[in-house]
């Protein structure tokens, strides 16, 4: 049971999900596990995640592990559609296709929750709130979520707080195998990746500013310095500021950075970072591109108001003509540029495996699991285990410590 947009795209889709596979060696043996153990048999798992070979290679290893599994996509600009068509026709219930009006968007995520799923993999945790609102008839049968983004667990955990939040989540964000190289070295390629395969511009000697440095803020960072860029940063904690200005960036107030920037990325997670004060003294022919999850960061309705004439220059990029003469250009809608602009793939598949396959074993653990409706971080264990899969599967060995230096960490008494 799915609704892609053309099943004739399967072929293309699973040439793609075949080159993925080759590239998530960590994933593969999961699905191996699963395979033969069917942890999953009887379990009904719904999905909400950027529908792409990647993710569709995730649906697969749930459906070796005995799972009935529905997927939709977390963004309208993300799903590749001969993906979508590949998974439906190797067994997975679909339903999404690219550019979906908004009442289709959640037309897709109602779709699969009519599967009445055990389980949640969600990705900004759109579909764990419409469940909350609209479809509290499931909750009692829903053993508990997963979720994959820095901006989902911050909601999860203000509905937590508030008492609100009916069955747990394990934050598959907060995975050290998760953060610290998906939202780094994902992000921070892939943010560029499309960017410069949609504008051919050049990175070197440009200045980027970065507003927001968490570890996708950090990711950014780097990548641009890597490019030859001029870098400067742009964040509301202190410790973090202090951070970027000794990685050897200069760290100012959004006010005075956007005066600088050639290209600016928003990666923070909240609303209105870029508006209408920041549009009035940008240089003609500022970039504008957003990393974090929602298309709230750049308030494009500011832009929209503010310019006296709105041009399509290519499908993901639009100029905004200023009274004033200058040109401001919005990359991919302001939605998720890795993902959503029109030559995003997202994170590289070395890097998803990671973090698919952080997402596949959390989704066990919950089955074994008896949690409070909480947030919490995947189990140590989960993250251990998927680091050494991951050296294995790089050929590197690493030391142990040996029976001396065990009993020697262990000993208060002994000094030295």
């Amino acid at each position: 049971m799915s609704k892609v947009k053309d099943m004739s795209l399967a072929g293309e889709g699973r040439k793609k999900i075949d080159w993925v596979q080759r590239h998530m060696p960590v994933l593969e043996h999961i699905k191996a596990d699963f395979k033969e153990k069917k942890p999953f048999k009887g379990i009904i798992i719904g999905s909400c995640l950027h529908l792409e070979p990647k993710t569709i290679n995730l649906g697969l290893t749930l459906l070796e592990g005995g799972a009935e599994v529905a997927m939709t996509g977390c963004n309208p600009l993300s799903t590749q559609d001969d993906a979508t068509a590949a998974g439906a026709s190797m067994g997975l219930n679909m339903y999404g296709w690219r550019e979906e009006t908004t009442e289709e968007y959640y037309e897709t995520i109602h779709k699969v929750l009519d599967h009445k799923p055990d389980i949640l993999i969600d990705d900004g945790a759109d579909m764990i709130f419409l469940v909350h609102k609209e479809r509290p008839e499931l909750i009692e049968n829903i053993i508990g979520a997963c979720e994959e983004t820095t901006t989902g667990i911050h909601r999860l955990k203000a509905m937590a707080e508030d008492k609100a939040l009916k069955f747990p989540v394990i934050a598959v964000n907060d995975a050290y195998t998760k953060y610290l190289f998906d939202n780094r070295y994902g992000t921070g390629q892939s943010t560029f990746d499309s960017i410069m395969g949609s504008t051919n511009m050049l990175i070197a000697g440009k200045t980027v500013v970065v507003c927001g440095y968490g570890w996708c803020g950090r990711g950014i960072a780097m990548r641009a310095d890597g490019l030859g860029a001029n870098v400067i940063v742009t964040e509301i904690d202190p410790i973090r500021a202090l951070e970027a200005k000794m990685d050897g960036y200069r760290v100012m107030k959004v006010e005075e950075a956007v005066k600088h920037a050639d290209l600016l990325l928003t990666v923070t997670g909240n609303i209105d970072v870029i508006k209408e004060e920041h549009f009035k003294v940008m240089k003609d022919g500022c970039i504008l591109a957003n990393s974090g999850h929602f298309n709230v960061e750049i308030n494009k309705n500011d832009l929209l108001k503010m310019s006296v004439k709105h041009e399509q220059i290519k499908s993901d990029i639009e100029g905004f003509v200023m009274e004033d003469g200058r040109t401001l250009y919005l990359l991919a809608d302001g939605r998720l540029v890795n993902l959503a602009g029109e030559r995003g793939q997202g994170h590289p598949a070395e890097i998803m495996d990671m973090s698919f396959a952080v997402q596949a074993q959390s989704a066990k653990y919950l089955l074994g699991a008896n949690l409070e409706n909480k947030v919490y971080k995947a189990p140590d264990e989960i993250d251990d285990m998927v680091a050494k899969l991951k050296l294995k599967a790089m050929n590197i060995e690493i030391d142990e410590l040996t029976p001396r230096q065990i009993e020697y960490i262990e000993n208060w008494e002994e000094g030295t």
